[in-house]
């Protein structure tokens, strides 16, 4: 019962977090830049994330089992890894729009402009439908044998590779040249980006302009941090039964920890998110009174 409480209670503080995120992004004309519409399409990513995982798990801690369909788990491999990818490339799209944004400041409304943020955009799905696609199909097609138990709460590409008895020499190539090309490359471009967004900030003489313009990065950097993080602590780990269990704990840190915590994030060091969440708050208000009367 415990554990089905906490479960719901991340479950709808994602889903409401993000929503609100959403809707402050959609009313308020300040908020319609590419920065806003690239988090906008990460919270659609996170409710979608928390979505796969976490409704599963009450239906399955409310009926007492822990048992999955290998549909059911082949589904799941689908829709997580889409989103993985997915996340990887928008994080990645933010740090090139915060890159334009204080390196070529005079510059950035051509570079970024709506069609190449609905570019970035579409490029960051439909790579993830297409990585999503090849990782399933070839995990599917596995053989699989014996006692199938996995040491995690839902179904990923890696934990089913390792239970298979047939030959996953393909898998395993797809999987670590996936791995490579969406997390890593990603990783590597966040990393070069923020580099030279340091030095860019470092020859700003004014030290309240130099906290000002970091500012803007901060709640970005908090989220890549607990990603990326919690992805490369995960996969370093050696393969051997005590780092399971801690796999699998630190596998819900991204799964559903980091989408409940994205919008608090966003909003908490972000005085246009709190005010347009307080602007959103008062229009709510204003509806329910003229409901009520």
């Amino acid at each position: 019962m415990v554990m089905f409480v906490v479960f719901l209670i991340i479950f709808l503080m994602t889903i409401v977090g993000n929503s609100l995120i959403i809707l402050a992004v959609r009313v308020n004309i300040q908020l319609q830049t590419p920065m806003y519409f690239f988090l906008s399409n990460l919270s659609v990513l996170e409710m979608f994330y928390t979505s796969i995982t976490i409704p599963n798990i009450l239906s399955l801690i409310a009926r007492g089992t822990n048992v999955i369909s290998f549909t059911g788990c082949i589904i799941q491999v689908y829709l997580f890894t889409l989103c993985a990818t997915t996340e990887c490339i928008l994080l990645a799209c933010m740090a090139c729009d915060r890159y334009v944004a204080i390196c070529r400041p005079l510059h950035y409304t051509v570079i970024i402009n709506r069609e190449v943020c609905l570019c970035l955009a579409a490029l960051a799905w439909l790579s993830g439908i297409l990585n999503s696609t090849i990782n399933t199909v070839v995990t599917s097609g596995l053989w699989f044998c014996g006692s199938n138990s996995i040491e995690r709460l839902y179904c990923e590409v890696q934990p089913l590779i390792h239970l298979s008895c047939s030959d996953t020499h393909t898998s395993h190539i797809l999987a670590t040249l996936s791995a490579a090309v969406f997390g890593v490359s990603c990783l590597i471009f966040i990393l070069i980006s923020y580099t030279f967004i340091l030095v860019a900030i470092f020859r700003i003489p004014s030290r309240y302009s130099r906290q000002k313009t970091f500012s803007t990065c901060a709640s970005h950097v908090t989220v890549v941090v607990l990603y990326f993080g919690s992805l490369i602590f995960m996969y370093l780990l050696p393969n051997n039964s005590s780092s399971e269990k801690l796999n699998s704990a630190i596998s819900m840190i991204y799964s559903t920890i980091t989408p409940m915590l994205n919008p608090i994030i966003y909003s908490l060091r972000n005085h246009q998110v709190l005010g347009a969440l307080k602007c959103l708050r008062e229009l709510l208000y204003k509806n329910m009174q003229h409901i009520t009367v």
